[in-house]
């Protein structure tokens, strides 16, 4: 067992940035002292001084042997896996690792169709050829779960050859699907089992929380530490166990990645935040859950709302646990958009929400949040269901179904042959049934509706127009009022 008291990174970046010295290499501004006036009364000097390259008794993140070594060691040992790499490039740069790390040109590899977008840019950098996956659908919610073990067994019966399952645990939502008999299912093909759990870090460290992707069996993990706890924002962790996965795949995937000028800012966070989830994680957690329980009791009571619960009997297909601390708040049926409810709680009550949709909001409760914010929370939404009542009709449903493309069906060419297809831009109509060569996705979530290599169709422009109308914002696309496209010549 390892010390996890021990703060070695953070210990070496404040011993560095408090000893007086003249200072001859990177960054600039020399510890602040260069630094921009207004940004130095926005942040302070303290931070700027923090704010080192990579000397001597920092390490060197791209093959590290010392301090960053030692406190990657500790986040191992906290998470559970049985080797951690830091991530200054967010989840993403994890995602795409794994994908590089299992997958060359023309190898397949088995996904969901509602994973983020740098599971796409994973695809374009490796080559990979997706075999997408439909999620499982709630119409009434409007909402996407998990693949179901079911389906990823007839996947690999159809094609043996992939290289290994990617999923995503728990979804935007905090759904989890059944990790573990997808993870029995996959390794049955001696194949690795990828898992996108950047909304997952906080699962090891309290009981009620659903399993975590690792003791699930998962052989392979990316966290975004600063999504739920408390690391600064693009620091994330990528966590592996077993031998399906070549560590030293993964080491150079991350040195095509990472950037060689490493922020210690992050790289401390991620050491700091570590320490205090093995320290006092159940505590902080059993407080979050607490809180978070308030909230949904008082906000599903209220007329006209209702909350994102697990379904009776157990769960359903692609939804088998769900992260109490995760709250989607439904308000279609006080004849509102998630959009509408969004703009009305930040502007009337400073209620601000992580992401809005056609029908919900969902907001992330952390040990960040207090008392006094759920509050702020309940009373919001006490006053909008007072103000509005449903004198509208519901709003209307787009099933997923409806959009989401297959790789049967819809995907035409390799998202990699796509992305460097000469490709000509034309006006949103004129696209109906080419070849799209952008990732195009409302955001948040990140969710790609269209990608490189899909074919274009009446409903997924439809789908698009109609978010943008609702107040989404459509990114990924280089024109993102999506007046044109850009699609294969």
């Amino acid at each position: 067992m390892l010390n996890q008291n021990q703060t070695p990174l953070l210990d070496a970046l404040k011993a560095n940035a408090t000893r007086s010295h003249a200072a001859f290499y990177m960054p600039g501004h020399k510890q602040g002292k260069g630094i921009s006036q207004p940004l130095a009364d926005l942040l302070g000097k303290a931070v700027f001084r923090a704010d080192l390259t990579e000397l001597a008794d920092l390490d060197n993140l791209s093959t590290p042997q010392g301090v960053i070594q030692e406190a990657q060691q500790l986040a191992a040992e906290a998470f559970g896996a049985s080797q951690t790499w830091f991530l200054v490039n967010g989840s993403t740069c994890g995602i795409e690792a794994a994908i590089l790390a299992t997958c060359g040109n023309g190898d397949k590899i088995i996904l969901p169709r509602n994973v983020h977008s740098s599971a796409i840019a994973g695809l374009i950098l490796s080559g990979a050829i997706p075999i997408f996956l439909n999620p499982e659908y709630d119409s009434v919610l409007d909402i996407a779960h998990s693949i179901t073990p079911t389906a990823v067994e007839s996947a690999l019966q159809q094609h043996p050859d992939a290289k290994a399952v990617l999923t995503v645990y728990p979804t935007y939502y905090g759904v989890c699907g059944d990790l573990n008999a997808i993870a029995n299912i996959t390794h049955q093909y001696n194949i690795p089992l990828l898992v996108d759990e950047a909304h997952g870090a906080h699962f090891r460290f309290h009981p009620k929380l659903p399993t975590p992707a690792l003791a699930a069996g998962a052989d392979l993990t990316v966290q975004s530490i600063h999504k739920v706890l408390g690391a600064m924002t693009q620091a994330s962790m990528l966590h592996v166990q077993g031998n399906r996965i070549d560590s030293d795949r993964i080491s150079k995937a991350l040195q095509l990645l990472q950037s060689t000028s490493p922020s210690y800012i992050l790289l401390a966070s991620l050491d700091a935040a570590r320490q205090q989830m093995a320290l006092h994680g159940k505590l902080l957690m059993s407080q979050t859950l607490q809180l978070a329980q308030e909230a949904r009791t008082k906000i599903s009571q209220l007329p006209g709302l209702s909350v994102l619960e697990m379904p009776q009997l157990g769960g359903t297909p692609g939804f088998v646990a769900l992260d109490k601390t995760r709250l989607t708040v439904t308000v279609s049926n006080l004849g509102l958009t998630g959009f509408a409810a969004d703009d009305v709680l930040d502007e009337k009550f400073a209620v601000t929400a992580e992401f809005p949709s056609q029908q919900h909001l969902t907001f992330i409760i952390t040990m960040g949040n207090t008392t006094a914010d759920i509050q702020q929370l309940i009373q919001g939404f006490t006053a909008l269901a007072q103000e509005y009542r449903r004198t509208n009709a519901t709003v209307k449903n787009y099933i997923w179904q409806d959009f989401s493309p297959t790789a049967a069906s819809n995907l035409y060419l390799s998202p990699r042959e796509a992305f460097f297809a000469a490709s000509e831009t034309l006006p949103l109509a004129k696209t109906c049934h080419r070849i799209c060569t952008e990732i195009v996705c409302p955001y948040p979530p990140g969710i790609p509706v269209l990608m490189p290599g899909e074919l274009i169709t009446k409903s997924v422009l439809d789908y698009l127009q109609q978010i943008q109308g609702m107040g989404g914002f459509i990114s990924g696309c280089h024109d993102t009022s999506l007046k044109t496209l850009k699609v294969v010549q």
